[in-house]
């Protein structure tokens, strides 16, 4: 007979109850003993996937495993800063992390040091947006406005980013979606940011080898973009011959080839008469 309490009987037993506690009491001390322990291995077990899946943050990029990638795992967050057109920081907030309601009793940083290592930096993707300044190259027109619009749209909002890849910037390139207005977004799908993006004229499509365009797919997203260019929305009625960023980057990637290439030629014109003249001070001393 079993030596070891069964905890979960009450005092009022039904009969199915009263059954399994005298097949549970007829059990020898360790046959019992190996039930406790198989059902605690397994509710810790249970506990761990759940924290992590549904606790654990993910703090930043690095934290970001080619697990999460080849899953495709969503997750939750709250965008704390917009850089780029198509780029912001992503602060993840888990279901069972305490930073939402009904166990809320966490707050997101706010604080720019508080925040630092502590966001994912997240690359829109399917979309190009015109590029601002960099390294010394002039913005792009509509870069400001392309700019303004995706900080007015997510900066400070709760937002589902699908995990993808890692670009070669370390950034997490991700499918973004806006939560649902009334239906709980981990349940339904919200509006895809993307595809906001190019009715707006904001963005175009980026076109590059792996990129990825959610449930529109490519042609969806070249049909909204098409639409936008014929409404001369955003980028495409700001100026008479508007410029693809990716148009924009082949035309400063040729002229800093070209430069490149110049001051080259002009280091070795410079080489040969340095050259020159000492062949020139050699035979002159002969």
């Amino acid at each position: 007979m079993s030596s070891i309490p069964w905890p979960l009987w009450t005092k009022s037993e039904d009969k199915r109850q009263g059954k399994l506690r005298e097949q549970y009491d007829a059990l020898p001390p360790s046959v019992a003993a190996l039930v406790f322990f198989s059902l605690g291995s397994v509710s810790a077990l249970s506990a761990a996937l759940v924290y992590r899946r549904y606790g654990r943050r993910v703090r930043n990029s690095d934290w970001v495993t080619p697990r999460l990638l080849t899953r495709k795992r969503w997750l939750k967050g709250v965008v704390t800063s917009v850089g780029d057109a198509d780029n912001f920081r992503f602060f993840h907030i888990p279901t069972l992390a305490g930073y939402t309601w009904p166990i809320k009793f966490r707050s997101i940083p706010s604080i720019t040091k508080e925040l630092k290592d502590e966001t994912i930096h997240i690359r829109i993707a399917g979309v190009d947006a015109p590029e601002s300044s960099h390294f010394g190259k002039q913005a792009q027109p509509y870069a400001a406005e392309s700019l303004e619009w995706l900080r007015n749209k997510v900066l400070g909002q709760t937002v589902y980013c699908q995990l993808l890849r890692k670009d070669q910037y370390s950034r997490v390139v991700a499918q973004v979606q806006l939560p649902p207005r009334v239906l709980p977004g981990f349940l339904f799908n919200g509006t895809s940011l993307p595809a906001e993006m190019l009715k707006a004229g904001v963005a175009t499509v980026y076109e590059q080898a792996g990129a990825e365009y959610g449930r529109l797919g490519k042609e969806g997203y070249l049909k909204l973009e098409a639409e936008a260019r014929a409404a001369k929305r955003g980028l495409w009625g700001f100026t008479k011959n508007p410029e693809s960023p990716a148009e924009y980057k082949r035309r400063h990637a040729a002229a800093s080839s070209a430069e490149g290439g110049t001051t080259s030629a002009a280091r070795g014109n410079t080489k040969v008469l340095k050259t020159k003249g000492w062949l020139g001070r050699l035979l002159s001393r002969s």
